[in-house]
């Protein structure tokens, strides 16, 4: 593997550009020649000595280090001629942008997008992201350093937006972009840290080596940005780091397929996605990650989509096997925890998310499907609690406050409700501006709009989530649950018995769910709860 080292040259030629020394420099070589020009024409006639000529030619060459020299050292504004600031240090003093989400940005933060797919045929795509969320991943384990989430993140995905756009939207203050060209075994990765206060590159470098070479070459982006953003990884991420690898490139690669088919969501999505996984542990049967994606695959197709027991069971043993595999692996926790929760089997679930927030105390997703367990519990004020410190650890996140709304409620805490139901919509629209199509901010944010008093837009939005995904049980779920509470029972009634043909299955969070208070003597209602059971 080659690790390129130009890096501090590319700084170099950047500073350069910045300070407008090839301008100064071209526009110098210019003047300079019609100069000696001119004279050539004018001097002879007006009978000038000829060492005048000789004279004006010393002037124009020794004048140009000058030049490049002030253009270096000052900057005509507006306002007049001022000393220039190295970069470095005008990073320091910068003012953070605005921050439209109300994130906290004080101290050093970092967006990762999805690299740039430069292969010959195209076909990399998964691979990028991939490459891309394992450096985010591990960038989460550095201490103090704020990462946006890989949803909000790879919303940008296209490159419509420019930097200082991404910077805003998503509240940080540097981000990481880059490319990768994949032919046959050869590798080129390039990445780049830009800061967004004015596009300044705070680190770059290429990277050429073998595909075996990336789980290397991801650990040292990870390195590399720590070290520019004068941050240190946390004590656990070294052993964290080493949990992900596989002997065999091929169980990657599909492990990569998998995840992405996972992240897109729906059924056919999942099915795929765990053929992926499948094929990746049959390469390697040891391979921690793979198991991991295979339970919350199993899971999440049990919660939404097909509520059968076999999709439980499956869960629970590839749970199993990557805590096994893995047991300083948060990921392998959180999907055991998961998995356990699906199978009503509380007890193990709770122990699984608490030795995963043990293992990292900043992992989102422990806390908020920790909270959706002890919700299906009846647990409120635990379940709050965890809500609230999820929501807290990934501030553009929406669900986390939304879902508190109706907990509070049941508690009869109607004020913190109301507050958790703007700051929830507050994330929910900033969410929608980036992606008017998630179906599940409209949804969930559907309900805070009518729990503040906007039922108008409320059923805008629900309508609009519909009129996506009329047939996704979460959405059928989650509307009939708006109806509810807005008093439109009948109609909630029918998408209710819509949303358990494909196996809504959580009957336990059903009978928690204050939204449906105003169905339970409907009569239609008791028939729908039996037949979850």
């Amino acid at each position: 593997m080659h690790m390129s080292n130009s890096g501090p040259i590319k700084n170099f030629v950047a500073e350069l550009k910045r300070r407008k020394v090839f301008r100064v420099a071209l526009v110098y070589a210019a003047i300079g020649w019609v100069l000696v020009q001119i004279a050539e024409a004018t001097f002879e006639p007006l009978q000038l000595p000829e060492w005048t000529m000789t004279l004006l030619i010393v002037l124009v060459v020794f004048g140009f280090p000058l030049a490049i020299g002030l253009a270096w050292a000052l900057e005509v504004t507006p306002k007049g001629i001022r000393r220039e600031i190295p970069a470095e240090n005008e990073q320091s003093k910068a003012v953070p942008p605005p921050d439209k989400q109300g994130v906290e940005t004080s101290g050093p933060s970092i967006a990762v997008l999805p690299f740039a797919d430069m292969s010959p045929d195209k076909d990399q795509d998964y691979f990028c992201e991939g490459i891309a969320e394992e450096i985010l991943n591990a960038l989460t384990r550095i201490e103090g350093l704020r990462v946006a989430s890989r949803t909000s993140a790879f919303q940008f995905k296209d490159g419509a937006s420019s930097i200082q756009t991404v910077a805003r939207e998503l509240g940080v203050k540097t981000v990481l972009e880059g490319s990768v060209r994949k032919a046959g075994s050869q590798l080129r990765v390039t990445a780049q840290l830009i800061n967004s206060a004015d596009g300044y590159h705070l680190w770059s470098e290429r990277f050429d080596g073998s595909v075996e070479d990336v789980f290397a070459i991801q650990d040292e982006i990870a390195n590399k940005i720590a070290d520019a953003l004068r941050v240190r990884f946390g004590p656990q991420a070294k052993d964290v780091l080493q949990i992900r690898a596989t002997t065999t490139i091929q169980a990657y690669d599909y492990y990569l397929r998998g995840r992405q088919l996972s992240n897109q969501f729906g059924k056919s999505n999942l099915e795929n996605a765990i053929k992926m996984f499948d094929k990746a542990i049959e390469i390697d049967p040891e391979y921690a990650p793979a198991y991991s994606g295979l339970a919350d695959s199993y899971a999440i197709l049990y919660m939404f989509f097909v509520a059968s027991q076999s999709n439980c069971e499956r869960a629970q043993r590839a749970s199993a096997r990557a805590s096994e595999l893995a047991p300083n692996s948060t990921e392998a926790h959180v999907s055991r925890g998961l998995a356990e929760m699906q199978a009503k089997r509380f007890e193990l679930a709770e122990q699984a998310f608490e030795r995963a927030i043990e293992i990292d105390p900043q992992m989102f997703e422990a806390y908020y499907y920790y909270g959706r367990s002890s919700t299906a519990q009846g647990e409120f004020e635990k379940a709050v609690e965890l809500f609230e410190k999820a929501a807290k650890l990934r501030p553009e996140d929406y669900q986390s406050l939304l879902l508190t709304v109706q907990i509070y409620r049941s508690l009869g805490r109607d004020e913190d409700s109301l507050e958790a139901a703007r700051r929830g919509l507050e994330r929910t629209r900033r969410t929608l501006a980036l992606n008017p199509a998630d179906v599940r901010a409209l949804y969930l944010g559907a309900a805070a709009l009518s729990m503040l008093g906007q039922r108008e837009e409320a059923t805008e939005w629900g309508d609009r989530a519909l009129a996506i995904d009329p047939d996704e049980p979460s959405v059928l779920y989650n509307v009939a649950c708006l109806y509810s509470v807005m008093g439109r029972l009948d109609d909630a009634m029918d998408l209710l018995e819509r949303a358990l043909l494909p196996g809504m299955a959580n009957r336990l969070w059903v009978m928690h769910d204050s939204d449906l208070d105003p169905l339970r003597k409907h009569p239609r209602f008791k028939a729908f709860l039996k037949a979850l059971s």
